[in-house]
């Protein structure tokens, strides 16, 4: 029996979230179906790299990770089976791996062009359903990787951009927005460390600021922007209480600085 996560930008609720589990139940009643997230913005490659990123290595070994977003779903892309720190991932070859690439190579990739563990016939527009549901079923079964297909690349790597670190500053952009509308850089703790987290240290992002990075959302007032380490252990901006998001209007790409007076 092994776990086998779902990651999809289908929405809360979806039937074809349902399809998927139905597909997998069949093939392997005993399989445990988990599911990571189904609230990717539609389309959004990048946030679901990030996803991956942050949750996969919180799972056992031998976990199985289906990922469907998949704006080429139906064209010569490929879909991909892909080995990370012990953990499986079956995905379509897009860049939504890259962000677990830039981390660690690959310990194996397979194109997935075995049709004995598809499901048929194929629909052009549910890869999901019929091409990664049911070949994670079949590795969850025991199903050996290279019987999905021959040996491959990752052939789209998506590029992420790092913050510009100088003596007096380090220049970053928003990255992420999390559920509570908290804006995520890419300014990680790292490079903050040994510079002062006190007053002394002005962190920008777009026309606002704020001074000092803090330990917990508390430590501010309500309604007031606070920076401080997220749980990934990278600079994040929140306001108390509230959305920064939404109320600031301030999305992903947005510059951030933080400099020292």
């Amino acid at each position: 029996m092994r776990i086998i996560t779902l990651t999809t930008d289908f929405g809360t609720g979806s039937s074809y979230v349902a399809a998927m589990k139905g597909v997998i139940l069949s093939l392997n009643p005993q399989a445990v179906v988990v599911d990571v997230t189904h609230a990717i913005p539609a389309q959004d490659i990048r946030q679901a790299a990030i996803v991956l990123e942050e949750v996969g290595p919180y799972y056992p070994a031998g976990t199985i990770h289906l990922v469907v977003v998949d704006p080429g779903v139906g064209t010569e892309r490929a879909l991909v089976y892909a080995r990370f720190f012990g953990q499986h991932f079956l995905a379509p070859d897009n860049g939504v791996l890259s962000r677990l690439a830039r981390q660690q190579a690959p310990e194996e990739v397979r194109r997935l062009e075995n049709q004995r563990f598809w499901r048929h016939p194929v629909s052009h527009t549910f890869h999901g359903r019929d091409i990664l549901a049911p070949v994670a079923a079949y590795l969850s079964l025991g199903v050996l990787p290279e019987e999905l297909g021959p040996p491959a690349e990752l052939r789209v790597l998506l590029d992420w951009p790092q913050p510009r670190i100088l003596p007096d500053r380090i220049i970053g952009v928003v990255e992420e927005i999390d559920s509570f509308g908290n804006l995520i850089t890419n300014i990680r703790a790292e490079a903050l460390a040994g510079r002062p987290t006190d007053r002394r240290a002005v962190v920008v992002c777009g026309i606002y600021e704020t001074y000092g990075i803090y330990s917990t959302y508390a430590q501010q007032p309500a309604d007031s922007l606070v920076a401080l380490i997220s749980s990934s252990g990278r600079l994040e901006l929140a306001l108390v209480g509230s959305n920064a998001a939404r109320r600031l209007g301030i999305g992903v790409g947005t510059p951030v600085t933080v400099a020292w007076e």
